[in-house]
């Protein structure tokens, strides 16, 4: 499925809710990992792989870098501070 759209009889939702519903499928995903014994590293390094590849294919290598080039200001500043033991 292309991006922006939707399967038929879905109602399309917002931006928020799109993030939301992901962040949701990714945290259930990653709980059951665990469950399977995989190590949190692994998973960490896995889902970064996986994030940076997405947007590379998306928006190719040069937006992707310079996205990536904000990531460490982001992360000092504590934008990706959250205990993921909430779950």
């Amino acid at each position: 499925m292309s991006r922006g759209m939707h399967p038929v009889g879905v109602e399309p939702v917002s931006e928020h809710e799109q993030k939301k519903r992901a962040l949701g499928y990714l945290w259930e995903a990653w709980a059951e990992a665990r469950l399977d014994g995989v190590d949190e590293d692994c998973l960490a390094q896995a889902s970064l792989f996986t994030a940076l590849a997405e947007l590379v294919s998306t928006y190719g290598e040069d937006a992707a870098a310079r996205y990536a080039e904000n990531l460490p200001s982001r992360i000092r500043n504590g934008e990706f501070s959250i205990d993921m033991r909430r779950q």
